[in-house]
């Protein structure tokens, strides 16, 4: 649905965006994560026509933007970062607006506008002003105003930025609804749990390039960081033999709770399931806590401050 290739951009003689490459399967959500200044900005400007490039490719659903920008556009739809709303109107009337750029008319556009905010969950507000509404509403707002034109690819630009948790919920809700139905999403976010939930595949830029990218177990394997094994046994547990497991750098006993440091999670708990077997330690309670998005994040790039 979406492939770039070896893009480039410059100001004066900053490297904006340093040779990326990536491409979005039809039906896929690609998570594009990055600290402040990493390019993600950039890179979204130039795949939506806002900004030209100085080198590579991008092609939209088989149209280069090079060769067919404005059919491209056609494709696409976009929520940013920065609410695109017109307060002084009804959230029907900025749906509709949107829609019309798109093409849509008349009944067409009515019935379409109507059933996206419903979709969002706004169909009782459609008359009602824009500047009454809370931020949690405003967002969903601007992602209906993105959506009416049913887009073959939807950018959604860290659209969950400051908003209460029911909002949160319900736009995560649909981002999964809409890719369940076949929408290809390309996601921005700075919250790390989001993208592992939602994103099929990760692309986590920094300094202008893509340092990593793949599924979530993919990028867990490129770091070192411990895994943790959590058991509760009944009864006393064999410290001596589990000591001599390979892999398993520290043990902690707290009464019947154990909890291991290993380098293998996979590895080490099956030889620490054998010796409790064959000491007969029964096992009340298990748990693995194992690296996540943000420890791959930050081990990538790095934990210094980004204005």
């Amino acid at each position: 649905m979406l492939e770039v290739k070896k893009l480039v951009k410059r100001y004066g003689s900053k490297l904006a965006v340093s040779d990326i490459s990536f491409s979005v399967s039809k039906g896929e959500i690609y998570g594009l994560l990055g600290p402040n200044g990493a390019g993600k900005s950039t890179t979204i400007n130039i795949i939506t026509g806002l900004i030209r490039k100085d080198g590579g490719s991008v092609t939209i659903g088989g149209l280069d933007l090079d060769k067919d920008l404005n059919q491209a556009k056609y494709l696409l739809g976009i929520v940013p970062q920065d609410l695109a709303i017109y307060n002084d109107l009804t959230a029907l009337q900025n749906v509709k607006f949107f829609g019309a750029l798109y093409g849509l008319k008349g009944s067409a556009l009515h019935k379409q506008a109507m059933e996206t905010l419903a979709f969002v969950g706004l169909e009782d507000k459609a008359k009602e002003l824009v500047k009454t509404f809370s931020g949690g509403m405003k967002r969903r707002l601007n992602i209906a105003c993105g959506l009416v034109h049913r887009p073959r690819l939807l950018i959604l630009d860290e659209p969950t930025v400051g908003i209460d948790p029911q909002s949160r919920n319900h736009i995560m809700e649909a981002i999964l609804k809409l890719n369940q139905e076949g929408m290809t999403i390309l996601y921005t976010t700075h919250y790390m749990e989001e993208a592992e939930q939602l994103c099929n595949r990760i692309a986590i830029m920094d300094a202008g390039q893509i340092v990593a990218q793949g599924n979530l177990t993919e990028l867990r394997s490129l770091i070192e960081e411990d895994w943790y094994i959590n058991l509760k046994v009944k009864g006393e547990a064999p410290l001596a033999a589990l000591r001599q497991v390979a892999g398993v750098e520290q043990i902690d006993l707290n009464g019947n709770a154990l909890r291991f440091q290993c380098k293998n999670k996979h590895t080490q708990l099956r030889d620490i399931l054998d010796v409790l077997a064959q000491h007969g330690t029964e096992i009340l309670d298990m748990a693995i806590e194992e690296p996540n998005l943000e420890d791959v994040f930050l081990t990538l790039t790095g934990k210094r401050l980004r204005d």
